[in-house]
């Protein structure tokens, strides 16, 4: 098993706001319950998140922004996001409020920018009305800095809006794309499945030929776009884009000698998993946040023989829970 860190390697957090006026916490749910467990020093968070937090918590106190309570669906402040861009050490902050307009938090917003100073990266408000569990609203408010997070991982420059997913322990994702780069051959034609903001993808464009990437998360393509903005006409070139759903853009693999697919939890649509059984590529590389989900594909990618399994690595992605990170290859038979 590939590990890394053990503290301070968390550089993307979403903590829950919840408490009373004037003495807000700001945490984790304790396990089963909306209860919020209030973690000020937190060692797995990277300590600038732990900073952002502490400023934040007296900037609601001082504005007199109430903590939301799920039982009355009252109260302003829902949540923090907070993520570390790890070249300038610098904080991506959002406030989730229950709240259509970012006015009730104009106050809040200019504490918590004057109040960080050169610690951060920027500033924003997100709209959260729903009764719901859902973290994240659709609609972001942009009150200061640049428009996204910027990360490489041994290739291009990859892009992170504030809504974009993102892995939280980047040391190790960085070895899980560097291990999956080294599975595609130089001069290869590549498809990507479920490709985020490009993370994989354009960390292994110096090495192909043709690239297609496919995602649906309106986020996710927006910091892809930033992404293609800033390559180099040659290289932007051979990239296609495809947006909709890993299953209804199947047939994307068609023409491709590599497959990498990094779908979420529930596994690979069961529209592409047909499609890789019944037209395999020579490889696929799958990268895998489920096991169980994990376990059943492979059982189907397998069972005909028209894939065989060449390589497995595991890795320690999200350290202290029992989710590991799987990064299978498949090749043709």
């Amino acid at each position: 098993m590939v590990s890394g860190a053990m503290t301070g390697f968390r550089l993307r957090a979403r903590l829950a706001i919840r408490g009373r006026l004037g003495a807000p916490k700001l945490g984790m749910f304790e396990l089963g319950t909306h209860r919020v467990v209030h973690i000020p020093n937190c060692v797995v968070q990277h300590p600038l998140i732990n900073r952002v937090a502490a400023v934040v918590r007296r900037a609601l106190v001082d504005a007199e922004i109430a903590p939301y309570a799920e039982t009355v669906h009252r109260g302003l402040a829902r949540y923090l996001q907070v993520v570390v861009e790890r070249s300038s050490e610098t904080a991506q902050v959002v406030i989730v409020g229950n709240s259509p307009t970012v006015e009730p938090f104009t106050a809040c917003l200019e504490l918590i920018r004057d109040r960080l100073g050169d610690e951060l990266h920027s500033l924003w408000f997100n709209s959260q009305c729903e009764p719901t569990n859902t973290i994240l609203g659709r609609e972001f408010s942009h009150w200061c800095g640049p428009p996204s997070v910027v990360e490489r991982f041994g290739g291009a420059a990859v892009h992170y809006p504030p809504g974009a997913f993102g892995q939280n322990n980047l040391d190790v994702a960085q070895r899980i794309v560097e291990h999956v780069r080294d599975q595609v051959p130089h001069g290869a034609r590549v498809t990507e499945f479920y490709a985020g903001v490009g993370a994989i993808g354009l960390s292994v464009l110096p090495r192909v030929s043709h690239l297609r990437m496919n995602e649906m998360s309106p986020q996710s393509l927006q910091g892809l776009a930033l992404g293609l903005d800033a390559l180099e006409p040659v290289e932007r070139e051979k990239i296609e884009v495809i947006a909709g759903s890993a299953g209804e853009m199947a047939p994307a693999a068609l023409d491709a000698e590599v497959v990498i697919a990094d779908p979420p939890r529930k596994g690979l649509d069961r529209e592409l998993l047909d499609h890789l059984v019944a037209d395999p590529p020579q490889r696929f590389v799958y990268v895998s946040c489920g096991l169980e989900s994990f376990v059943a594909d492979t059982a189907r990618l397998t069972a005909s023989g028209a894939l065989r399994l060449s390589d497995l690595r595991v890795f320690n992605l999200m350290p202290y829970t029992e989710h590991v990170e799987t990064v299978a290859c498949f090749e043709r038979a």
